[in-house]
């Protein structure tokens, strides 16, 4: 049996190399793929930065009747340290049904999907309305550096043509209530880090000192803490609850109708409790502290302090909003810079999700697929770029009592064998329906 017809066990030799992001050493595994691609009657390109971290880029050539189409995902891993995992995360075991490791689910096991896919694609002869390019990178836990950028900056020319691309985060099945729905990720929020200065007094930590620079941080933390930046309801976030709405039974529906009205949204999230926690950065440009510098002596009072914020903005919205939008939570007390800041794409091009939409509503007609916005950042930042519109379509049909955004990233990693496998049969599907 073909190796593209084991997508499990495909998965299981990905995790099994340790491509923790840093420092990431992505070469071993790349060159795994590389041989499973060149045995499937596959030439790959590897290109690459740094040669300790390449990618690696395949084409199926086919009828020219539609643009070509991009499947692309990455191989880079978070860490796994101070986690504490059930079974060793870089083993792959296959327990209860369960392939257990780091990557499982982001994003090796949607690597696995993609490639058995396009290798089963090739070795059937399948008829392709366009060609078919796979690429698969490094580094996308970190900046993307050495992979998706790169590749746009430096290569753009193997991306020509391509409208469309299937990449992470979407397709998996969630529960709500009785609802079973398939968020489809059509929309991403955009990376703007930044960096507050506080400053005041030095002095001797021996003698204390009020309303110095700590003191300044300590109200900006409170107030960031205890209070939520304005509501905003943008057009992805409306279609993908209007679509939920129509999917809820009575009286659960009326709940999605508050929940639109900017008035009554952060009320809704409240009562929601943790079911809600997911969806309120998707009415939120957000803002999370997550590093501190201040004095370099225990006995040294700080005459500053700065504080690094991992900030998310909606599509549509720009650095200028984050900054006016905590200055007006905040105050003035502080220096605020823009670090980084990196663009995405403000208005999807839906052409494609009826398509997938309906590959899954053959799969799994208890379904519903809805678009959605995601709360963090992918390459399809890097993508949009060259005019790429990607769909975050690996679809997983997981059991009721799976929390699939509890388990990425976090200790006991893992995916069922038969949402892999059913995820591969989508991707094969959309590789034939992709003009339509």
């Amino acid at each position: 049996m073909a190796i593209y017809e084991r997508p499990a066990e495909l998965l299981q030799n990905l995790i099994r190399f340790d491509t923790t992001n840093p420092p990431g050493n992505e070469q071993a595994c790349i060159a795994y793929i590389q041989e499973v691609l060149q045995a499937g009657g596959v030439e790959p390109k590897i290109l690459a930065k740094d040669a300790a971290r390449p990618n690696i880029v395949a084409r199926l050539k086919g009828d020219g009747n539609a643009a070509p189409l991009l499947l692309y995902g990455h191989v880079d891993v978070v860490t796994t340290a101070g986690q504490i995992w059930q079974h060793p995360p870089f083993e792959a075991e296959l327990v209860d049904g369960y392939i257990w490791g780091r990557g499982a689910l982001d994003m090796k096991g949607g690597v696995a999907m993609m490639v058995a896919a396009f290798l089963r694609a090739k070795a059937e002869g399948v008829k392709l309305p366009g060609d078919v390019v796979l690429a698969v990178v490094s580094d996308e836990e970190a900046f993307g550096e050495y992979g998706a950028k790169f590749l746009v900056e430096h290569h753009a020319e193997l991306f020509e043509g391509i409208r469309y691309a299937i990449g992470e985060f979407g397709g998996f099945s969630m529960h709500l209530g009785p609802t079973k729905v398939y968020p489809v990720m059509v929309s991403e929020k955009q990376l703007c880090g930044m960096k507050a200065t506080f400053r005041g007094p030095a002095g001797h930590g021996a003698l204390p000192l009020r309303g110095g620079a700590m003191a300044k941080l300590a109200r900006f933390l409170q107030q960031v803490d205890e209070h939520t930046l304005p509501v905003h309801i943008t057009p992805v976030t409306r279609q993908m609850f209007e679509a939920i709405g129509a999917a809820l039974p009575e009286p659960m529906n009326a709940m999605v109708d508050q929940l639109l009205d900017p008035e009554q949204t952060d009320t809704v999230l409240e009562q929601l409790g943790e079911t809600g926690r997911p969806f309120s950065p998707l009415f939120h440009n957000t803002v999370s502290p997550t590093m501190v510098k201040g004095s370099n002596k225990v006995n040294v009072i700080p005459a500053e302090v700065t504080l690094r914020l991992d900030g998310r903005l909606l599509p549509g919205f720009g650095p200028d909003d984050m900054v006016a939008e905590l200055r007006a939570l905040a105050g003035e007390k502080f220096e605020l810079e823009v670090e980084r800041y990196e663009p995405g794409s403000a208005d999807p091009d839906m052409g494609l999700f009826d398509t997938l939409a309906g590959i899954l509503r053959e799969m799994d007609p208890e379904g519903t697929p809805v678009p959605l916005l995601m709360s963090g950042v992918t390459d399809a930042r890097f993508l949009s770029r060259l005019g790429i519109q990607t769909y975050g379509f690996l679809p997983m049909n997981l059991p009721a009592e799976f929390n699939f955004t509890q388990t990425i990233h976090a200790a006991d990693e893992r995916v069922p064998v038969e949402a892999l496998e059913f995820g591969t049969n989508a991707v094969y599907q959309a590789l034939q329906r992709f003009e339509r």
